[in-house]
């Protein structure tokens, strides 16, 4: 099924592509590639950064490979506006590591002004080319957080880089990085989308299949969801409480900073409703799952 997904790709995105604005988990070496990637997030704000990384004048490089390895050692070693330079011209030569690494950069500010266009740029050209070429192993994760960072935008929209929300792009992009490159993230949010209806039709049962799956995975927000609608019964059938309660634990342990201060939250109230019988059996559970993965 996934093979036949990945065939039918390239006419998903030729028939859902838009007019490409102007020019969003850990980076690594160029021999490495990239080591994970975070959950993407478009950045809204635009603090003052180093702007010298817009108007750096562009370097001679033997060839787009060695601007690439030249960008990713500059940016490692704090030079912001010589890794832009470099990664720029890797980019515009159709290096997809160095689109990827400039999308992130835009996307968070990371040494240039956020640019949420520019990000939407870079990230959608890595889309287009891998809807018609297999990636390298080494690039699979990679690919795949470009396709889930061009679908949290087109979810969600934003106005002041002229991104216009498009649900059902932003579906056929969840559901192909989740079902062919098998992302957590992109699992997480196809969930999403199928349990608010939003870009599908609503659909909780496909919703708790694919939080499942990303739950599985150790995505935290995918188990805090999805221990929540187990713990309410809302998952379907009766509350579960202790194995509800056992995936809003793992959430909460995986947690990260105030972005997640909801799971923090969803397993406060879940372990004040939950009886002495539901804590300990959940703690049960726990050490179980814990033994199996280990």
């Amino acid at each position: 099924m996934i093979a036949t997904v990945h065939m039918n790709m390239s006419s998903v995105l030729g028939r859902n592509k838009r007019a490409t604005l102007p020019i969003c988990l850990f980076a690594a070496s160029l021999g490495m590639f990239v080591m994970a990637f975070v959950a993407p997030a478009p950045a809204l704000d635009a603090p003052r950064a180093n702007a010298k990384a817009e108007s750096q004048t562009l370097p001679i490089f033997k060839d787009p490979r060695a601007a690439l390895r030249a960008g990713l050692e500059s940016y490692h070693s704090g030079d912001a506006a010589t890794s832009v330079a470099a990664l720029r011209y890797a980019a515009e030569s159709g290096e997809p590591l160095a689109q990827w690494k400039l999308g992130r950069m835009y996307a968070d500010g990371d040494g240039v002004i956020r640019d949420d266009a520019k990000a939407y740029e870079y990230f959608s050209q890595i889309v287009d080319h891998y809807a018609d070429d297999e990636p390298d192993p080494r690039e699979r994760s990679m690919a795949a957080s470009a396709f889930v960072a061009v679908g949290v935008y087109l979810r969600e929209g934003v106005p002041s880089a002229k991104i216009k929300p498009d649900l059902d792009r932003a579906f056929d992009l969840f559901r192909y990085a989740a079902t062919y490159f098998r992302n957590a993230d992109a699992q997480y949010n196809l969930a999403r989308m199928y349990l608010e209806g939003a870009g599908v039709k609503k659909n909780v049962r496909q919703g708790v299949n694919w939080l499942e799956l990303a739950a599985r995975k150790g995505h935290p927000q995918a188990q805090a969801m999805l221990g929540r609608l187990i713990f309410t019964g809302e998952a379907g059938g009766e509350p579960e409480r202790a194995r509800g309660l056992m995936y809003l634990t793992l959430a909460r342990d995986a947690a990260g900073g105030p972005p997640d201060q909801w799971i923090v939250e969803l397993h406060a109230k879940a372990l004040s409703a939950a009886s002495e019988a539901d804590r300990k059996a959940a703690v049960t559970m726990l050490e179980g799952y814990l033994r199996e993965r280990n």
